[in-house]
């Protein structure tokens, strides 16, 4: 027998739940809200689940935070919720649905802050590996080295494995069946998972170390193999310092990209350009020749 569905207001829109063996369970959601926080307790019952769909498409979403109390997430609850960032999930064990997070392409991070946060939702998005979304794991050794196996699988993904799919697929569904806007999106992509991992280079091999520096320099301003890595940096990162300056110490901007790299950055991100000036003398030795004159 179905549940009884109840409607309780939150901001910016309504949560519906039912109840059944003492626990509460959420539903759905209705509304507009950017943020939505699930209460510990309904009715004075713990919410102990989401049902299915429950956050289906919800565009407007950016942010959730889910109760201590949260044991269960049902298949694909926040699924193509294109405008999600953040969920905070509860410090404890929860069993996750099928493809619970699908088309979630702007999710950064799952529970916490750092580096567990951000490699736990690139799990799921960039990787395509629910197996890893194992919240309690994450950040062992263990779950590490299975995140860098899939990792370093994608990495040495031909560029243009799929593209043959999304052509019979057609524009109208998954885009542009332009070839090079495909592989340039693969390779973008990569540059992502590859900076992410540096950032956060806990039990990283040297060997992997080594191919995803090798892949960003390989990509950096002016290589003949395109410069995904260089648009990921500046487009998507250029007011992160962690980002632009993790790219130049990897040997991403030198004496015959600087220039040009220089001028992509224009007016729109003054600090970035401001390492890059200092980056220039300091690590480059590279003076403008008024400079030189002036000694």
């Amino acid at each position: 027998m179905s549940m009884q569905e109840k409607e309780l207001a939150v901001t910016g829109g309504s949560l519906y739940y039912g109840t059944e063996d003492g626990r509460a369970v959420i539903t759905r959601f209705n509304g507009m809200a950017s943020e939505v926080r699930l209460p510990e307790r309904i009715e004075g019952l713990p919410v102990t689940r989401i049902e299915k769909k429950a956050f289906l498409s919800r565009k407007n979403l950016r942010k959730v935070f889910l109760p201590d109390s949260m044991e269960e997430i049902g298949d694909w609850a926040f699924a193509y919720c294109g405008g999600l960032k953040e969920v905070r999930l509860p410090c404890r064990e929860v069993r996750f649905g099928k493809a619970v997070f699908m088309e979630c392409g702007c999710l950064e991070r799952l529970t916490g802050t750092g580096a567990q946060a951000e490699l736990l939702a690139a799990a799921v998005t960039a990787l395509d590996a629910y197996y890893l979304l194992e919240p309690r794991a994450a950040g062992s050794g263990e779950w590490l080295a299975k995140w860098d196996n899939r990792l370093m699988a994608v990495m040495r993904t031909p560029e243009t494995e799929g593209y043959s799919r999304q052509v019979l697929c057609g524009e109208e569904d998954y885009g542009s069946t332009d070839l090079s806007a495909y592989t340039s999106g693969r390779r973008r992509q990569k540059a992502r998972l590859a900076l992410l991992r540096l950032l956060f280079p806990e039990a990283l091999s040297e060997d992997n170390r080594a191919f995803l520096e090798d892949y960003l320099r390989g990509h950096a301003k002016g290589s003949a193999s395109g410069e995904e890595a260089w648009q990921v940096v500046l487009e998507e990162h250029g007011s992160d310092r962690a980002y632009y300056s993790l790219f130049a110490e990897l040997g991403c901007i030198s004496e015959e990209n600087f220039d040009e790299s220089f001028r992509d950055i224009g007016e729109e991100y003054p600090e970035m350009k401001a390492f890059f000036l200092r980056y220039k003398e300091e690590r480059l030795g590279m003076k403008d020749f008024f400079e030189e004159l002036e000694l």
